[in-house]
């Protein structure tokens, strides 16, 4: 069996693969004790110009980066997902520049935004696919154009959907979140932890 020690309060009994380079997916997955792979799709995403609602984007984008990784990682759970920030169904994305993040933050600020995270997760086997979108809601305080300026002048929300980071200096600009905190920084662990007990991909840490 593939088990690795304990390094928080879950166990690995699988080799798992995060189908993502984000620094910030990683993170959340490594605070839990979860041992894994990472290995980055190459598959092309879709993007607005598909027609498709920001919450059928995701989960489609999130099952290309899953199936990609798949077909060359067997015997892997792989972990594909895909987040995006939208307005009355207008997704923003990553800004080009410093101009496009202001002008993202001026049309959020003031406003309940909604976060959609899409989930693929293949079992080991490859026989089994499993697929969710986990919404929260967000609301950006206006706090005026000089501050939104100030802070994307920071370089921080250059890499960051919709040109915040909640989990980092851009916090202060977030008033409220309704629904899973961890799904606006880029992965719903509850979701993940609940998938993943299920299929028996992971055990709690439990001395005896």
């Amino acid at each position: 069996m593939y088990n690795k020690k304990c390094k928080g309060p879950f166990r690995t009994l699988v080799p798992l693969v995060l189908a993502s380079g984000s620094p910030r997916r990683k993170e959340l997955m490594e605070r839990i004790g979860l041992d894994f792979h990472i290995k980055v799709s190459s598959s092309r995403e879709l993007d607005t110009e598909s027609g498709l609602e920001p919450h059928e984007l995701v989960r489609e984008n999130a099952i290309l980066k899953a199936r990609d990784i798949a077909s060359v990682m067997p015997g892997h759970l792989v972990i594909g997902a895909d987040t995006c920030v939208a307005l009355s169904n207008r997704v923003f994305g990553k800004p080009r520049d410093t101009e496009d993040a202001v002008s993202m933050l001026e049309a959020l600020a003031g406003r309940w935004h909604e976060v959609f995270t899409g989930l693929c997760i293949i079992l080991p086997d490859h026989k089994k696919q499993i697929t969710d979108v986990v919404k929260s809601r967000v609301y950006v305080m206006d706090f005026g154009p000089e501050v939104m300026r100030s802070y994307c002048e920071s370089g921080e929300p250059m890499d960051k959907a919709g040109s915040y980071a909640v989990q980092g200096a851009g916090s202060f600009m977030i008033k409220e979140i309704h629904g899973s905190w961890t799904n606006v920084v880029g992965l719903p662990m509850t979701r993940i932890v609940e998938i993943l007990l299920e299929a028996g991909a992971i055990e709690p840490c439990v001395k005896n």
